[in-house]
């Protein structure tokens, strides 16, 4: 089964897919096998190039998404981010980068190890979509939970990605600060 939810605007997709099978015998259900993946793309209007250094390079993402970082995203490699509504930071084990069109990684959320895909697709010389997906949690009540606040952070990010890209703005500032209460 897959959930398409259009929402933010017109132009905005996010998709959530819900994947898995139906095992049956002799017509009574046995067992339900669902993982929950979040998937959201949004275009910018820069090039792809752009597009890729603003997420690989510390000091560019840290305009938009993280306060900190330890290091570049470098195949292989593990850095730390940190968020300005945390206190903790977060390692990132760097998987396969291919320039400017794919950037992977992984990350711990709730005791399990979680793949982030980045997707950039060029349009012409100046836009870029920007697909992101995360995989995947068990379709049960932390997975849900997990699915609502990741797509929404997701979409977050492509939005502050964008601000800041198309028109200089940091939209992350002190829109969580509220959270540090």
């Amino acid at each position: 089964m897959r959930v398409r939810v259009i929402g933010f605007s017109a132009h905005d997709n996010i998709s959530i897919l819900i994947k898995g099978r139906d095992n049956h015998a002799r017509g009574r259900p046995i067992m339900k096998e669902h993982s929950l993946e979040i998937k959201v793309a949004l275009q910018i209007m820069k090039p792809v190039k752009t597009v890729f250094e603003a997420i690989v390079d510390p000091m560019k993402m840290s305009n938009y998404f993280i306060s900190k970082s330890s290091g570049r995203m470098i195949e292989g490699n593990q850095v730390r981010w940190m968020f300005p509504e945390f206190e903790e930071d977060f390692p990132i084990r760097v998987g396969k980068i291919t320039e400017d069109r794919y950037i992977s990684y992984s990350w711990e959320v709730d005791g399990e190890d979680l793949l982030v895909e980045m997707t950039l697709t060029p349009i012409d010389d100046d836009a870029t979509i920007v697909t992101i997906t995360e995989k995947s949690r068990n379709n049960d009540e932390a997975g849900i939970k997990w699915l609502m606040g990741n797509t929404a952070g997701w979409a977050n990010f492509l939005a502050c990605l964008k601000a800041y890209l198309e028109y200089g703005i940091n939209l992350r500032k002190g829109a969580f600060d509220f959270l540090k209460k």
